[in-house]
């Protein structure tokens, strides 16, 4: 099982390198860190089992915050409409986006990140997602809004991007252009 002792924290050179492709279908192994990531979002978000195993809620992890170079991720959320999001993305890459931007009102954190960082992270409002599945199976993910932001800030840790390189230095609260909030 996954804990908050096997993420790897900023300053680590694994969050700042660009991910290696991992063949498709995935191997047992890839297949298992998957499930893993999966588990460990899902206990996450349970007050119980994060209380119990010390866990800081999360929406998505990345392989890289494992110290593993691979372009694996795994998200699992609840919207704001109720819907759930639930994905193990094998070499996930953002195939189309939109002109408008957007940005959560609240700021971004992230698992890797012991530290409050404050400002509005500018990303796309809409994006098209094409990844493989478990089987190996390619498929187009269309995500807006919350759940587009979660997957770019995941696709980001694969690039080697971190969230906070998006923040304005020297006005951290500007709204980017074109960008709308989201609550």
């Amino acid at each position: 099982m996954i804990t908050m002792d096997d993420i790897v924290r900023e300053g680590h050179p694994a969050l700042r390198k660009q991910t290696q492709e991992v063949t498709v279908p995935p191997s047992e192994e890839d297949q298992q860190l998957l499930k893993d990531m999966l588990t460990f979002i899902q206990n996450s978000q349970d007050e119980e089992l994060a209380d119990k195993y010390q866990l800081r809620a999360g929406v998505g992890l990345a392989a890289p915050q494992l110290g593993v170079s691979k372009r694996l991720c795994a998200v699992h959320f609840e919207d704001f409409k109720g819907v759930i999001h639930s994905y193990q993305l094998v070499n996930p890459r953002i195939v189309s986006h939109s002109v408008e931007k957007a940005y959560l009102s609240s700021g971004e954190g992230c698992l890797s990140v012991d530290r409050d960082v404050e400002g509005y992270v500018p990303r796309y409002a809409r994006i098209t997602v094409k990844a493989s599945d478990m089987e190996g199976n390619e498929y187009k993910l269309r995500l807006r809004n919350f759940a587009a932001i979660v997957v770019q800030h995941e696709i980001d840790h694969l690039d080697g991007i971190m969230f906070y390189d998006y923040i304005h230095p020297e006005d951290p609260f500007s709204v980017p252009d074109q960008a709308k909030a989201i609550d």
